[in-house]
């Protein structure tokens, strides 16, 4: 400032403070131009000077997804979560880290809790959640199935490596001079085979099970994507299982959770035509029981 300016009285123009809806607004810039690094930076500063704001956190968990980080896409999800427990979008972000990490099971709890808020704040978040609510149960499900089938391959080979020593066993303690030698050997050699044949025939009868199985969308209900067991149908056409949708009713509201439309407990019609589909699908799949 010049000497004359000072006399005049003018005073010196002080900086903006940045303020963190102005850092959060810089961020949204940033995403919105894919630039996640950079966004990431601004939501960090906005957190510093309002570290209980649970959406701050919410935005870098998306950043972090976006960026294929999801270690720190699942910890900010967290954070999110601990300032603001009945976050939708916390609890739906946790659940998206948690399906690219793996963790289907708790990928499916996450996104089960995500679905309760939005229906009871009555939030619309589309077929998102249900999508990811979906993949994350028939993930979880194929993941278990690779599991036993691997279990079923390896059973089979520890028998089949078993019957081999055994047969290793039996040929040692025959005497080399022993005048019947060749003819006891044979014997055992007949006998390991025979069992060989066994064990073979035994996991042929089951090789249909160690294709993925799988249970069709149609057959599931679509709040807890569990197995149409005790089906009902709404006014809207939609079914659902009986003890579902009565504890939505009860829960959340008298309304349809896909159309919306007003709906009570005596308007459920059990949907038979559904139920003898399911039924005929178990008969004929008992390992869905499971499912």
């Amino acid at each position: 400032m010049t000497k004359e300016k000072y006399e005049k009285g003018e005073k010196r123009e002080m900086p903006k403070k940045e303020t963190w809806e102005a850092l959060k607004d810089e961020g949204n810039k940033f995403y919105s131009h894919k630039k996640y690094e950079q966004a990431l930076k601004s939501y960090s500063k906005a957190i510093q000077k309002a570290s209980r704001n649970d959406v701050l956190f919410t935005n870098k968990a998306l950043c972090f997804l976006k960026l294929k980080r999801f270690d720190e896409a699942c910890s900010e999800a967290r954070e999110s979560i601990a300032i603001a427990p009945n976050s939708v979008k916390g609890h739906y972000l946790l659940g998206q880290s948690l399906i690219h990490l793996e963790r289907y099971d708790d990928a499916v709890i996450a996104l089960q809790t995500a679905q309760k808020y939005a229906l009871e704040q009555h939030k619309n978040f589309g077929e998102e959640i249900a999508q990811s609510l979906r993949s994350a149960k028939s993930k979880s499900w194929q993941s278990r199935e690779q599991k036993r089938i691997a279990q079923e391959l390896e059973l089979e080979s520890y028998m089949m490596n078993l019957i081999s020593l055994d047969k290793e066993k039996q040929t040692a303690e025959v005497d080399q001079g022993d005048e019947e030698y060749a003819e006891k050997i044979k014997k055992i050699d007949s006998k390991i085979r025979s069992r060989r044949d066994e064990v073979k025939s035994l996991f042929a009868q089951i090789d249909d099970r160690r294709k993925m199985r799988e249970v069709p969308d149609y057959l599931c209900d679509k709040i807890s994507f569990d197995l149409l067991k005790n089906p009902v149908i709404t006014p809207s056409g939609i079914t659902y299982n009986k003890k579902d949708i009565e504890e939505h009713l009860q829960k959340v509201g008298h309304f349809d959770p896909v159309s919306s439309r007003k709906l009570t407990s005596d308007m459920l019609v059990p949907n038979l035509v559904m139920k003898e589909v399911v039924t005929t699908f178990l008969e004929e799949n008992e390992w869905a029981e499971d499912y």
